[in-house]
């Protein structure tokens, strides 16, 4: 999946398709969060907070796993 780099303390890299969202973490940890919508997705880029927005509106609501 072709991520790209996001302005974030907590977040390196991000990317979406087919409602598969991948986060790579500063840390050096990717995730994959499942059944995200576009939108969702769109709004995670828009956040004022990437870090803040994944712990309130991706983590608590979607399935995952590490990759």
């Amino acid at each position: 999946m072709r991520r790209r780099l996001v302005n974030s303390s907590s977040v390196r890299s991000v990317g979406w398709s087919d409602g598969t969202l991948e986060l790579e973490y500063v840390n050096g940890s990717t995730y994959q969060y499942y059944d995200v919508a576009q939108t969702t997705f769109a709004a995670l880029l828009a956040a004022s907070s990437i870090g803040t927005y994944v712990n309130t509106h991706i983590k608590p609501h979607h399935d995952y796993r590490e990759v």
